[in-house]
């Protein structure tokens, strides 16, 4: 027998104008865990359509009074639409979406309802799992490695995790494979929270959720990000960034393991996984009285340390870079080109990052967007990117003895990497290029620059 997927953890926002829909909408989602919200009269987050599978029904009506710009709409929210309407109509490019396919008839059935709700949901499952797998974690160096065997060592422990690691590191990351190795918690929801944005005041909300008729525009009840975790993981994402009167209501959720709603009486018992992130010293902000202990110990049962960029070294980097290049230009036109050119790799292995993954990655999609519209690795442009972003590199003048200080160690370390690698396969050359992830030219430009010499001399005769 053939069974449906569940419809659970979903946002539909109904737009209803001068359609009386949105009760009906409830009434047919009833039974499923979705969240039906009046969107008429509020602003909808990107952030939380980003955070939730999200879909929109809204009726032609509000198009046709002029409240609503779809295209617009659905450029800043990215959201599936389902449009409802009395009659057919003609696709209208100039105001309508060019898939303006999802259609539902003014008097729709539940079953109706529901079985377009059910394709949609199958779509934004299927657009997660492709970028999902095109966000694969690459790991060639062994501190990397090293990390990521902690990782499958304590991803099946319900305990909490603090992962620390500097800005653009890759943290969400490494909470999203704790989350999807759990055996119980991987098959939840992983609600991904900025702590270091939540607005002034709408700290209980937005955690702690509202009943319907709590407070003035409350019109329908609200889950917050506690209870929108339960059977999964929360990550709470700079979370040295939160003030002490919120640390403590968190502290108090995660002792009780149970929240009460704003407006309700009756606590929700709740059962998730707490992974956390900073790129602060939380000790440090302990000992200065900003952060609070006991949290802090409640956090930390399990420390992971995110190394950064400098500190995977070269493999790595042409790795990602590698990588990254390959999404934005395309594997069938990359396919048509030459090789990444031996200066390039070698130039993004030698630039020092301080945005660590997410800085590659945005060098990466400069020189990639480059790359597809012209056709060839052009040399001129691509350095005279290099150069633009290393120039742009912001390096406060207080630190720029230390990051002197912190580069002249990186390079320390990357010759040592070097000749470890070539004592490990006896100085082949070759083999130690293959061995490190890199071609043989690159090797022979890192060894001329730590000056590294054996009695084999490159010459050009030998490329």
């Amino acid at each position: 027998m053939r069974t449906n997927p569940k419809i659970e953890e979903l946002d539909i926002y109904v737009w209803e104008g001068k359609a009386d829909i949105v009760d009906r909408v409830a009434r047919c989602m009833a039974s499923f865990d979705v969240e039906v919200i009046r969107a008429d009269d509020i602003a909808i987050s990107p952030e939380r359509t980003a955070l939730r599978p999200s879909l929109a029904i809204i009726s032609v009506s509000v198009i046709d009074s002029g409240a609503l710009l779809m295209r617009d709409w659905q450029a800043a929210h990215g959201i599936p639409v389902v449009w409802v309407g009395a009659a057919p109509r003609d696709h209208d490019p100039a105001t309508y979406p060019s898939d303006y396919s999802h259609i539902l008839p003014l008097d729709f059935t539940c079953a109706e309802l529901r079985g377009m709700v059910m394709k949609l949901v199958l779509q934004l499952r299927a657009h997660s799992a492709k970028t999902h797998e095109s966000d694969a974690m690459i790991a060639n160096s062994e501190c990397m490695q090293a990390l990521l065997h902690e990782v499958d060592t304590f991803a099946d422990c319900d305990t909490s995790v603090l992962v620390h690691g500097e800005t653009g590191v890759g943290k969400e990351r490494i909470a999203q494979l704790l989350h999807e190795k759990h055996t119980r918690y991987g098959q939840g929801p992983f609600v991904a929270v900025n702590c270091g944005a939540i607005p002034d005041g709408l700290f209980e909300s937005l955690f702690f959720g509202h009943s319907k008729g709590s407070f003035t525009g409350a019109v329908v009840a609200h889950k917050g990000y506690f209870e929108q975790a339960d059977g999964g993981t929360l990550f709470l994402d700079e979370i040295g960034d939160l003030p002490l009167y919120q640390q403590v209501k968190l502290l108090r959720v995660l002792e009780d393991s149970a929240v009460t709603r704003i407006g309700s009486a009756t606590p929700v018992k709740l059962d998730f996984r707490l992974v956390a992130a900073t790129n602060k010293h939380l000790p440090q902000l302990v000992k200065d009285g900003t952060f609070r202990a006991d949290l802090y110990y409640r956090l930390a049962v399990i420390e992971l340390k995110i190394p950064s960029l400098e500190e995977r070294g070269a493999v790595d980097k042409i790795a990602i870079f590698k990588a990254f290049i390959a999404q934005v230009v395309g594997s069938e036109r990359l396919a048509g080109l030459p090789d990444l050119p031996y200066w390039l790799a070698d130039a993004v292995a030698d630039t020092y990052f301080p945005g660590n993954v997410r800085e590659l990655r945005n060098l990466a999609e400069r020189i990639g967007v480059t790359v597809r519209q012209i056709g060839a690795w052009d040399a001129a442009r691509l350095q005279r990117l290099l150069a633009l972003a290393r120039t742009s590199q912001p390096v406060p003048a207080e630190s720029a003895a230390e990051v002197l200080v912190d580069r002249s160690k990186w390079d320390m370390a990357e010759r040592n990497r070097v000749l470890a690698a070539l004592d490990a396969n006896g100085w082949r050359r070759q083999d130690t290029a293959l061995y490190l992830g890199i071609s043989r030219k690159v090797l022979w430009e890192k060894m001329r620059k730590y000056q590294i010499f054996d009695e084999e001399p490159e010459t050009r005769e030998s490329e």
